[in-house]
């Protein structure tokens, strides 16, 4: 079953964005939320407590599958 992994972004102007991504392979919840992880290693930085975007619009807050 193809899953869908949104991503929960709040950028520095105060607003929340919702970015969603087909996982075009059949995986489980779990196995989505492990991607998830490594998806935010390739995305973003953690520092000063918080995972801040490499292209600068924000901060993640979090993913759903």
């Amino acid at each position: 079953m193809t899953k869908t992994l949104i991503i929960l972004v709040l950028l520095f102007n105060g607003e929340l964005v919702k970015e969603k991504f087909e996982i075009p392979i059949a995986m489980t919840a779990y196995e989505c939320l492990d991607f998830s992880e490594k998806y935010r290693e390739t995305i973003a930085v953690y520092k000063n407590n918080s995972y801040y975007l490499k292209d600068g619009r924000g901060t993640l807050q979090g993913f759903i599958c």
